[in-house]
């Protein structure tokens, strides 16, 4: 009996290390820096794998521990306890976590304004159950809409 897992046994093989080396990009950019309680941290310019993999499990999980592996893969092993030990809360916390992913997916696309705004509109939907009302965008009028009586389709009805 052959083994599956050899390779004469593929017809073809799905080669991502050649794919990868063709498409090649450029070297990476660096991340976004900041300053929390007195120390500097630089977010990578991407999404680390690992990141990616414990947000699924963090999101159900209480435990210190995963929390210090998802956010030491952004910030460093020992940014949690410098944290906890400046007090950080739970808001801050999530404010924190709310801008620098957003770094790491494309810089300066949210500011530290606004992840306080989107924490706060979570933390509000969680507690009542319901979304916050959103505005809607100011848009533009097309020219000769809004003013007058509505335009129809010029049917009868």
């Amino acid at each position: 009996m052959t083994d599956p897992l050899e390779p004469a046994m593929w017809a073809e093989v799905a080669d991502f290390d050649a794919f990868f080396q063709e498409h090649a990009e450029p070297a990476p950019k660096q991340g976004t820096p900041l300053r929390l309680y007195g120390r500097t941290y630089v977010l990578p310019a991407s999404l680390p794998t690992l990141f990616t993999l414990q947000l699924q499990r963090v999101q159900h999980s209480a435990r210190p521990e995963d929390i210090r592996r998802l956010l030491g893969s952004l910030f460093g092993p020992d940014a949690v306890d410098h944290w906890t030990e400046c007090g950080m809360d739970d808001r801050r916390l999530g404010i924190v976590l709310l801008w620098a992913t957003a770094q790491s997916a494309e810089a300066g696309t949210v500011s530290m304004e606004r992840a306080a705004q989107l924490y706060d509109e979570r933390e509000a939907m969680k507690a009542t159950g319901k979304a916050a009302p959103r505005k809607a965008p100011n848009r533009p009028r097309p020219k000769g809409q809004g003013k007058g009586k509505p335009r129809n389709s010029g049917k009868r009805s």
